[in-house]
């Protein structure tokens, strides 16, 4: 039954996209922590890597997290001498985490999980109306 594939392929894609979600609230929940010994690494911004993956039982095609990595991008140095995790010369190092891109990410987001809840609810409304036809 197609329906069943689309509504494993849009179930799939909202788990994907509300880890996505968490990733980027943690990201952002980070953007401002620094280490907190002198020569430490502060937070680095975390990356959803989704896979496609073939479901045998039911032949639908859906999608998962392949790994979140943590993303690349230098740190940012700024000079805060009274800050404990300076180093000799004075600088901390930032998170590499960039709140507007973050925003983006999470805008993105929520605009495919928002897809694939549309997509449920026009499978459901699908489906209920055949039953209605068979009554």
């Amino acid at each position: 039954m197609d329906l069943e594939k689309s509504l494993q392929a849009s179930f799939a894609g909202m788990n994907a996209q509300g880890t996505r979600l968490r990733v980027i609230a943690e990201n952002l929940a980070n953007a401002d922590s620094t280490a907190q010994t002198p020569g430490g690494e502060p937070y680095r911004r975390k990356v959803v890597t989704f896979q496609s993956v073939l479901d045998k039982t039911s032949g639908a095609t859906t999608v998962k997290i392949a790994r979140i990595v943590a993303g690349g991008g230098e740190f940012e140095r700024r000079y805060d001498p009274s800050h404990p995790g300076a180093d000799a010369e004075g600088y901390v190092l930032m998170p590499n985490v960039n709140p507007l891109l973050e925003l983006m990410d999470m805008r993105e987001a929520q605009r495919s999980y928002q897809a694939n809840l549309d997509a449920i609810d026009a499978a459901k409304t699908m489906i209920s109306r055949t039953l209605d036809l068979l009554r």
